[in-house]
């Protein structure tokens, strides 16, 4: 499969013949995904690139995420070590929008999607910036760094602050989350 972009549709359809690697954060990947899919954060991607590689010579791989943006990336990451992949167009958000089945693990508790974690982080830095303002004028450049921040990430489909928040403890793998996911990949037992 060559680096191309799969509907949701067409993506169910061949779901039993797809490795699905999911490249969100495990607190987004805990929310709800794919059926069977495996979590990689796309911060991890390069670590996975053996089993990854693996993966792919046994059949087509298949890399998600919430919209479509950071599986793209994954895409064209692991075209560059000549391991093809294809995307899921619109992400697990259209995935569940048009009604296809998710699956979210036992007994986790799921943090916030990483968008509305961004979305509250720039808002209360917004707000405070602004407030602090009244007292402090130059306070106001907070709110200024963040609305700059959020033009940026909309021009180059990139978000530094969800990178960040990706860092935060309730949104990063457990090592051996990530070393049972490896070693499904490479051929062992399933990890899901």
């Amino acid at each position: 499969m060559a680096h191309t972009a799969l509907t949701a549709g067409q993506a169910s359809a061949r779901l039993h013949e797809l490795t699905v690697i999911d490249v969100r954060t495990p607190g987004e990947y805990a929310t709800g995904h794919l059926p069977d899919a495996h979590n990689i954060p796309l911060d991890h991607l390069d670590a996975a690139l053996p089993a990854l590689k693996m993966a792919a010579e046994r059949g087509d791989l298949l890399v998600v995420c919430a919209s479509g943006a950071r599986s793209a990336e994954a895409c064209r990451r692991l075209a560059e070590a000549g391991i093809t992949a294809a995307t899921l167009t619109g992400g697990t958000s259209t995935w569940t929008q048009l009604g296809h089945d998710v699956h979210r693990p036992a007994g986790v508790r799921a943090p916030w999607p990483m968008e509305r974690q961004v979305r509250l982080a720039a808002g209360s830095l917004v707000l405070s910036g602004l407030l602090a303002g009244r007292l402090r004028p130059g306070a106001r450049w907070i709110s200024a760094g963040v609305a700059g921040g959020l033009v940026f990430s909309a021009v180059t489909d990139t978000c530094g602050m969800a990178r960040l928040l990706a860092k935060l403890p309730y949104n990063r793998p457990k090592a051996t989350d990530l070393d049972s996911t490896l070693t499904a990949l490479s051929g062992g037992r399933p990890s899901v």
